[in-house]
Formats: C-alpha cells, sequence, structure tokens
C-alpha cells in the first residue's frame, strides 16, 4: 500500500479528499502546517478541529508544533497582488510537507487546498512540483473540487467548525470588509 502525506490546511476541506485517497487504496497520514492562519485565536481553532477530526477519522496526523506567523507576514507583507501573495504561501506549506513526506519515506504527497473552489489550482500544482523537485518527493495531483459539496455535508455530519474565510490576514479582510464598506 502506498503513503500519502495529506498537507491539511482545515478539517472541513480534509473531509472529501481522504474518502478519495483512501478509496484509491492510499494509507493516508495528515499534516497540519499553516504559518498564514491570522488570527492566533482562529488558529487555535482549526488546530482544535483537526483534532477532533483525527479522533472522528482515526487518520494519522502530524502536527508541526509552531506558529510562524511573523515568518508568514516577512514573506507576503509588500507583495500586493494576491497571486503573488497566495503563492508565496502555497510555496511555505508545501516545501514543509514536501520536507515531511521526505523525511517519514512517504511514496507522495498532496494537500487539501486542492479541494477549494477558491484557491488557483495551476499557481498550486506549479509550487507544489517545484517542492516535490526540490524534496526529491512525488507530488499526487487530485482535483478534489467535484467532491465540494460532499466534503461540506460531511463536515456538518461530523460537527466540525467550518471557518469563513482562508485564513490570512488578507482572506479575513476580503471576506468582512466587503460587507462593512461604511466607513
Amino acid at each position: 500500500m502506498k503513503r500519502v502525506l495529506l498537507h491539511i490546511c482545515c478539517a472541513p476541506c480534509a473531509c472529501y479528499p481522504l474518502e478519495v485517497l483512501k478509496q484509491e487504496d492510499f494509507e493516508v497520514y495528515g499534516l497540519f502546517y499553516n504559518p498564514n492562519i491570522h488570527p492566533y485565536t482562529e488558529f487555535l481553532k482549526r488546530f482544535e478541529t483537526v483534532k477532533k477530526f483525527e479522533e472522528i477519522t482515526k487518520i494519522k496526523i502530524i502536527y508541526i508544533n509552531k506558529y510562524p506567523l511573523e515568518e508568514w507576514l516577512r514573506a507576503v507583507v509588500y507583495r500586493e497582488e494576491r497571486p503573488i501573495r497566495c503563492q508565496i504561501c502555497y510555496s511555505m506549506r508545501f516545501e514543509m510537507t514536501a520536507s515531511v513526506a521526505k523525511k517519514g519515506k512517504f511514496d507522495f504527497f498532496t494537500s487539501t487546498l486542492f479541494y477549494s473552489k477558491y484557491q488557483n489550482h495551476e499557481i498550486m500544482k506549479m509550487c507544489a512540483e517545484s517542492a516535490a523537485s526540490k524534496f526529491g518527493v512525488k507530488f499526487l495531483y487530485r482535483d478534489f473540487r467535484k467532491g465540494w459539496r460532499e466534503g461540506i455535508e460531511k463536515s456538518k455530519e461530523y460537527n466540525l467548525y467550518r471557518q469563513q474565510y482562508c485564513g490570512c490576514i488578507y482572506s479575513e479582510k476580503e471576506r468582512y470588509y466587503k460587507n462593512n464598506a461604511k466607513y
């Protein structure tokens, strides 16, 4: 059985990809590493929800025990265009995932980010392939978007906390500020 390391951005986004990979007879392990999530209270909610997901699904999850927000901010703070910021963010997370996959002798790595219809799949694929090349581990691309509705229903069934924005301070502003642009 082939082993795949699944980068998990959040528990709701992991529901459908986990099922698909298991149906493909992969032995799936998770990795929670997301330096972009802001504020810290949001990070903790997502962390705790991934722990709950781990208990429900019995998937083994590796947790990177740090919150390098400052490193992430230094990398993206002067990047005004969204695609550039997102590309930097994808690269940080995929490089960590590829590094852990290499150390853990996984056959492949992939990410729950490929479940989101709000993320740029072409840029993500480019970043993941670059990380795969850099660390000498195979990247497994799957377009999980077709299971969007199924994943939402499964996350509701599991009673998982469902966040309202990608995670970074920029996406938080995009989500909430446009609705309150009275100021």
